[in-house]
């Protein structure tokens, strides 16, 4: 569950830009949600790897 956490740890993090970007129009704030955005496409796929290894382990 420990990865779980991590991910909504992540989308948690960006709620404060996701705010300034959509409702105040900073820009700034729409960078750091498209890097944030890449990092936790690159968690789900870590996440999805260790699940199949996982799988595939039979654990």
């Amino acid at each position: 569950m420990a990865r779980f956490d991590e991910v909504k740890d992540l989308i948690l993090s960006l709620e404060g830009d996701f705010d300034k970007f959509y409702n105040k129009g900073n820009q700034a704030a729409g960078t750091r949600v498209r890097k944030g955005m890449q990092d936790l496409k690159t968690l789900a796929q870590d996440i999805r790897a260790e699940v199949q290894n996982k799988k595939n382990a039979g654990e």
